[in-house]
């Protein structure tokens, strides 16, 4: 799995139902409340979905020791969770302080979203961005003021849009954007629900792809998103049809195909992963 996909636009959307069990539909008008949120769209996240079919790094059920973790302020205490000092979105109520959530054990390891800070990550980040495979859908390859105008908005924005380091077994391997799926353009294109939340993937290294540890690491953080956010029903998210191992990453982590969507930019497969269906997963 090499990389998420290509940013799907701005623009305004459909508001979503009230009742996470209704049925879905396209019929909805925004809320006054939506519409104030949505302002003129600086604030949501510029990609959309997923990753190709990552690789894992050696499975551990303990955390990593401080030597590991990135440089700056995010550390791990080997007798408790990582820490580290969040960034204003991260801190933000609308999705739940992703800063607070902490690491959970994996097959694969001891995975942690660790909120990015720019002046420790766009370095790693940026590097991630021009690697061809990942270029291909995120097209962000060039110098680092070009990841860096992608990452400030979520940074410095309301908190509906935070990114991510994925942190596996003590090494950043991945990047992540959790986001407020019925907040983003993205809503525009399918029956948003309140609450709904996105995600977007790519696996940093090429040795740390091809071996399956995207689908891990995809169901990893859809259940954080679920264990944090009790108000949320649904995980989704939009890689392109073009990305074969993104979607079979998202199939094989508990996520359904719910409709091809036509975004700006691409033609996507919107995946799904729902609240009510975890126990069966």
């Amino acid at each position: 799995m090499a990389s998420a996909d290509a940013p799907a636009g701005a623009g305004t959307g459909p508001v979503p139902h009230t009742d996470p069990s209704a049925e879905d539909t396209l019929d909805l008008p925004l809320s006054e409340e939506l519409l104030g949120l949505f302002g003129d769209g600086t604030g949501a996240t510029a990609t959309t979905t997923a990753p190709n079919a990552p690789g894992p790094t050696a499975p551990s059920s303990v955390p990593p020791p401080p030597s590991a973790m990135p440089a700056g302020d995010v550390g791990a205490d080997p007798t408790g969770p990582m820490r580290t000092t969040p960034n204003r979105a991260a801190s933000s109520d609308l999705l739940d302080r992703p800063a607070d959530w902490g690491p959970v054990n994996t097959p694969a390891g001891v995975f942690q979203l660790v909120p990015v800070r720019l002046e420790r990550d766009l370095a790693l980040i940026s590097r991630w961005m021009n690697d061809p495979a990942v270029a291909a859908f995120w097209e962000l390859a060039g110098a680092e003021t070009v990841t860096a105008d992608h990452l400030r908005p979520q940074l410095d924005g309301d908190g509906r849009s935070v990114p991510c380091l994925g942190v596996l077994a003590g090494t950043p391997m991945s990047y992540w954007e959790i986001y407020r799926a019925d907040l983003d353009p993205l809503a525009r294109h399918y029956p948003a629900r309140p609450h709904d939340t996105g995600v977007h993937l790519l696996i940093g290294g090429v040795d740390d792809r091809g071996r399956g540890v995207g689908t891990t690491l995809l169901r990893a953080v859809a259940d954080l998103v679920l264990d944090n956010r009790p108000l949320c029903g649904r995980v989704v998210a939009e890689p392109d049809l073009r990305n074969t191992p993104s979607v079979s990453a998202f199939l094989s982590a508990g996520f359904r195909f719910f409709a091809e969507v036509e975004l700006p930019d691409k033609r996507a497969a919107l995946m799904v992963r729902d609240r009510i269906h975890r126990a069966h997963l």
